[in-house]
């Protein structure tokens, strides 16, 4: 059966000699892996490999059947929503947005329809492209805000120092990043913090601390070591 849903391109891998299969998170569906045929030809008419490149928002036309024992699906419509003005062609915005997808790629699992979390993505998604100046925070923000749609959402600062704590974490934050965490906690994004490069790369270190205390899938990011270069 076909079913309109917006999506948000995760990743994809090759498959075959000219196709890949997509990951895909969904409004309708949450998490889906599509297979897309003859993308990678080169008498391929158009350029459609763009569109499964990182966090790219998506209007789709897909075939779904629901409990199928077959875990890859197939779209039949699929353009760009919104195209993007900045986010691919900025180094620290397109380090940002890997980071950021290979997080959700680990941290997405449900296979079902979570509106809140899917808006909440795209919205800072949009925000992270149209920003000016004033997003090298984003991706602190992002994942503070993000574990509260995960379930293990933050109130305080001394919550998160105490599982830390009780997991026996090195480090403790200090009062700037202590300030910096109660921002993102429950400031917009942009909201100025007083965080410099060192600090940000610790809190960093902190806040995956602590998704790893939460969420066994998570494992290595392999993205991190390239934003800690262009952030530092």
């Amino acid at each position: 059966m076909l079913h309109k849903t917006r999506g948000i391109a995760l990743s994809y891998i090759r498959y075959r000699e000219s196709s890949i299969i997509a990951k895909i998170y969904t409004e309708a569906f949450g998490i889906q892996s599509y297979i897309v045929n003859s993308v990678r030809s080169s008498r391929a008419k158009s350029n459609r490999i763009a569109l499964f490149q990182p966090l790219t928002l998506l209007d789709l036309v897909v075939y779904h059947k629901p409990n199928r024992e077959e875990a890859l699906h197939r779209i039949s419509e699929i353009k760009c929503r919104v195209p993007f003005h900045s986010l691919p062609f900025e180094v620290i915005k397109s380090s940002l947005a890997l980071f950021i997808t290979e997080l959700l790629g680990k941290t997405l699992r449900e296979e079902e329809s979570n509106e809140p979390l899917f808006q909440f993505i795209e919205d800072s998604v949009r925000y992270l492209d149209e920003a000016e100046k004033g997003y090298q925070n984003f991706h602190l923000h992002f994942l503070l805000q993000l574990a509260a749609y995960l379930g293990f959402g933050l109130d305080s600062s001394q919550g998160f120092e105490e599982e830390l704590t009780q997991r026996h974490y090195p480090h403790r934050l200090d009062a700037a990043q202590r300030e910096a965490l109660l921002i993102f906690l429950a400031a917009p994004y942009g909201t100025p913090a007083p965080l410099d490069a060192s600090r940000r790369a610790v809190l960093l270190e902190m806040i995956l601390f602590f998704y790893n205390i939460h969420l066994d899938s998570l494992g290595e990011i392999k993205s991190l070591e390239v934003l800690r270069e262009v952030l530092h």
